[in-house]
Parts: structure tokens; C-alpha cells; sequence
């Protein structure tokens, strides 16, 4: 795989796993064959995968007690990174709720289903516009020096949220929504890249609609390699801060993604992507 990169005093391969995906539809419900994800899982980390990203509103609940079935006792060296901060009362709701008290006990919650006493990377997932944003990240500087967040990260922020976050407690990382595509978070990136903070790009295939873009198809055809893998390339192309997080329930899917890490774009083919 590609270089490591840093996330707080942790060492991680650049390439992630996003395990979203191994739940149901819709990242609603226990997946169809339940073994098939424990498979997915188990793959990931043989092929050197040592960071897997979930949240509990994946599934809800269910992604982590997946990773815990897969994986636990987990193998030395593999950080998993969760969220809290939404809810799902049902498979269409992604709804805010930023409440310290919500957020203590959803701390409380992946602990238990992941089997950890302490989480390595616990994310804010979403600003909650009915809570002040200080009092939530607080709620998560609270988790901390309670000794159950070992790192605080925050997700779906702007450049002014992150400095807010970063004025209560230490941030490692953001999880922001940027692909090929969709480079609306350039600013936080750029943030990031400054402060020595990891970026996690989530979507970073843009659900699949980047991937079919003439200039991408024209890039994998010369590498004799996968639009995806292209899209994945020129992520870590793009920033020493990048650590992307690609997902899937598939084992070919995950193989593929994770070989793109190995594929160097020259600076002609990266500009022709830009």
C-alpha cells in the first residue's frame, strides 16, 4: 500500500475502509448474508487495511456489531473510528441530534457493541443547528478525559466549525464529503493540509457518478486499470492530508479499491483529471 499517514500520535495506511456498506440497503438493517460481511471485513484487513471508519446510525448499530462479530479480538495495530450525532427513526433520516446528553450515550453505545474501552477516533458526524456546536465537541472533550476517546474528529464542518472544535480540544481529523467531483470542502482540505490534520473524503467516488466522466475512463484505459481506481488515485494525488475511506459489500470491489493505493499518477495525468 501507499505511504502512512498520521492521525494524532496513530500511524495508518492511506487507504481506508469505509464498512458503511456491509450493512442492509440503504444502510438500513442487517445485511442480506450476514457471513458475506463478516467476509468483507476480514478481507479488508488481510489486504492491509488498518483503519475502518462506521458510525451507529449505520444500521443503526448494526455496522459496529459487524466489526466487532468479524474482527474482535482485534488484530494489533487497527484503528477503527466511529461517529455519533444522528439519528435514524427510519431508513430515510439522517437527523442532527448534537445534545451532550444524546452524545454521551451514544459514546457509551459503540463502546459496548465494538468491545473497546476506549474508541482510537470518535467523530462528531454532523453540527446538530439546535445545539450550540461547542457544547457537542465539548460533550466529546468530556468522553475523552473521561478516557473512552483516545482522538476527537469532527465530520461535515466548515473551515470556521473546525476552528471552533479546535479551540475546545485537539481535532485529528475531518470528514467531509469531496471527490473528483464535488470540491466543496477545498477550503477544510486546505485547512487540513495546514494543520497537519487528516482529511477523510467521504463519497469519495461521488456514488459512482464521477466514475463516468470521459477524462476518468480515458486514464483507467491507458493504466489498464478501473475508473474507481483512477478516482481513488487522484485523491492521494491530491493531498498529503488525504486518507480516503472507500466502501463496499464486495470482496472484489474491496480488492479493487485497495490495489489503487499502489498506482502513482504522473503529473500530466493528474492535471488532465484536474
Amino acid at each position: 500500500m501507499s505511504s502512512n499517514i498520521r492521525v494524532g500520535d496513530l500511524s495508518v495506511n492511506r487507504l481506508g475502509f469505509g464498512a458503511m456498506r456491509v450493512c442492509g440497503p440503504d444502510i438500513w438493517g442487517p445485511p442480506k448474508d450476514r457471513p458475506n460481511a463478516h467476509r468483507v471485513l476480514r478481507r479488508a484487513i488481510e489486504l492491509g487495511v488498518n483503519f475502518i471508519d462506521t458510525a451507529d446510525s449505520y444500521g443503526p448499530h448494526v455496522d459496529e456489531d459487524l466489526i466487532a462479530e468479524a474482527l474482535h479480538p482485534y488484530p494489533k495495530g487497527l484503528v477503527i473510528a466511529t461517529k455519533g450525532g444522528l439519528l435514524r427513526p427510519r431508513a430515510s433520516a439522517w437527523n442532527p441530534d448534537g445534545r451532550p446528553a444524546h452524545l454521551k450515550r451514544a459514546l457509551d453505545g459503540s463502546l459496548k457493541r465494538l468491545k473497546l474501552d476506549r474508541i482510537d477516533l470518535y467523530q462528531l458526524h454532523a453540527p446538530d443547528a439546535k445545539v450550540p456546536f461547542a457544547d457537542s465537541v465539548g460533550a466529546l472533550a468530556d468522553g475523552q478525559r473521561a478516557g473512552k476517546i483516545r482522538h476527537i474528529g469532527v465530520s461535515n464542518v466548515s473551515v470556521a466549525q473546525l476552528e471552533e472544535a479546535r479551540r475546545i480540544c485537539t481535532i485529528v481529523s475531518v470528514q467531509n464529503e469531496y471527490n473528483l467531483e464535488d470540491r466543496s470542502s477545498e477550503d477544510v482540505l486546505k485547512a487540513c493540509e495546514r494543520l497537519g490534520i487528516a482529511f477523510l473524503p467521504w463519497y469519495p467516488l461521488g456514488a459512482g457518478n464521477v466514475l463516468k466522466k470521459d477524462k476518468i475512463k480515458s486514464i483507467a484505459k491507458k493504466f489498464q486499470t478501473t475508473p474507481a481506481q483512477i478516482a481513488l488515485a487522484w485523491l492521494l494525488s491530491k493531498s498529503p492530508a488525504m486518507l480516503p475511506i472507500p466502501g463496499t459489500a464486495s470482496i472484489a470491489h474491496l480488492e479493487e479499491n485497495v490495489a489503487a493505493a499502489a498506482l502513482a499518477l504522473s503529473d500530466q495525468d493528474f492535471a488532465a483529471l484536474n
